[in-house]
């Protein structure tokens, strides 16, 4: 995400400190943090709790429990193509009833609370509906309801377009909300509270003796994130890292500390291999027939760049004689398959490409860390791992601090237990972990 500098965000920061808002603290409470009127109490009684020791506070909600996937299921039986727009409006609904509910459960407690839609929040995207990026944040009414003692309640997830039209983050978008707040605010931190006790060195659901991790870069978060790491939403550690706001991923249902994402610069050296993520929603075009001329690769990702369609893993073999066909295969999330498709055929249609075919089956499994930079064996040993498991590797990608195999959706949960034993991640494997920097 490109680093955003704009006068009023910019301008927030700097009345914040003048006005020695030092104490301020952003909180994010997840869908299963708020699904029934206890957790929404509960929430509503932590909130107050950082209230009473001082600090001005900013609370962001998601949706209720599976109110989303609800409000899909509701688009989906009146529409076979819901309309993106009419999809913003519909479900930007279930942040604003979490919180409206926890304003007044908050309200109950003797404390003054005001729910904000993301627009009166002052969130401001660009025009892309259901996956719209933050421009800016213009937080006056959030600094004069916290001048005015009042406790401010965020709906996440959302904001109001350049062109005045509510819109939608994408999925886990509520994190990208609270740290963009936190940025505007100047926040201490921003506390992201779900389900889950921290980041773990993998899946606990798959590997029972995954490790919580005490403090993860922001490199190595954006790696796992990308990779299928569902604790924090891609763009929201891209935020963070661009603005520096230290994450405290936690659970809402315990007062024990969670994980620190922060700066490489603080912490100390990790592990060689910091975690092992899986995603089970990779699905893999292949275009049959790419005439080998100039051109046309740009042509084919132009189209689905302008679709906001984000590609994973790239491989397109060479033809032996000039301006022969070549083939090319490319991952995208499952969920955008079908747009995939629609954005392909037109360009597959003009430039001649024979024919597209899709798997709708694959999983990905990657390995992450920091340690990964200096030390060489890395890749050779998850391929020799995966091989000894009898597991195919499909497709590789890369970067200094991850490696990404795609393999049959069947063969993760093996792919991902093998992987974490033979780098040796476990709690009962690690004799020394660094708590620098560790939540107090």
């Amino acid at each position: 995400m490109p680093r955003v500098a704009s006068r009023s965000l910019v301008q927030g920061k700097r009345d914040s400190r003048l006005a020695g808002v030092s104490g301020t603290v952003v909180m994010k409470f997840g869908g299963t943090s708020v699904a029934d009127a206890e957790r929404i109490k509960r929430a509503a009684r932590r909130i107050v709790s950082a209230r009473e020791q001082g600090h001005r506070v900013v609370a962001v909600l998601s949706a209720r429990g599976k109110t989303t996937d609800e409000l899909i299921s509701a688009a989906e039986e009146v529409s076979t193509n819901p309309d993106p727009r009419e999809m913003d409006m519909l479900l930007s609904t279930g942040e604003r009833i979490s919180c409206a509910l926890c304003a007044m459960a908050i309200n109950d407690l003797g404390h003054r609370a005001i729910s904000l839609t993301g627009s009166q929040a002052g969130i401001v995207t660009d025009t892309s509906h259901t996956k719209a990026r933050i421009l800016d944040v213009r937080a006056d009414r959030i600094h004069e309801a916290l001048d005015e003692d009042l406790i401010v309640l965020v709906a996440g997830f959302q904001g109001v377009s350049t062109a005045r039209d509510v819109t939608t983050l994408g999925r886990g978008g509520s994190d990208t909300t609270a740290v963009a707040l936190a940025a505007a605010l100047d926040a201490e931190v921003c506390d992201i509270y779900t389900d889950v006790a921290g980041v773990y060195s993998a899946d606990p659901r798959i590997v029972p003796d995954a490790r919580k991790l005490p403090v993860v870069s922001f490199e190595e978060m954006l790696e796992m994130s990308a990779s299928g790491a569902g604790v924090l939403q891609l763009r929201s550690v891209e935020y963070a890292r661009n603005h520096n706001v230290r994450i405290h991923c936690r659970s809402s249902f315990t007062e024990a500390p969670g994980t620190l994402v922060v700066g490489e610069e603080e912490t100390m050296e990790r592990p060689l291999i910091t975690a092992v993520t899986h995603s089970r929603d990779e699905a893999r075009l292949t275009l049959l027939g790419v005439p080998d001329h100039p051109g046309v690769s740009g042509r084919i990702f132009t189209a689905l760049a302008e679709a906001n369609i984000n590609v994973d893993m790239i491989i397109q073999d060479e033809p032996d004689d000039e301006g022969a066909e070549a083939h090319m295969s490319f991952t995208v999330p499952r969920t955008d398959l079908r747009q995939a498709r629609a954005a392909l055929d037109p360009v597959a249609a003009d430039v001649g490409i024979r024919a597209i075919s899709e798997n709708k089956e694959m999983g990905k499994v990657s390995v992450v860390g920091a340690g990964m930079k200096s030390h060489p064996g890395v890749a050779a040993k998850v391929f020799a791992t995966l091989g000894d498991q009898g597991i195919n590797i499909e497709m590789i990608s890369t970067s200094p601090i991850k490696i990404s195999c795609v393999v049959a959706q069947d063969a993760v949960d093996r792919a991902v237990r093998a992987l974490h034993e033979a780098f040796e991640l476990g709690a009962d494997q690690i004799e020394v972990e660094h708590p620098f920097g560790a939540p107090a």
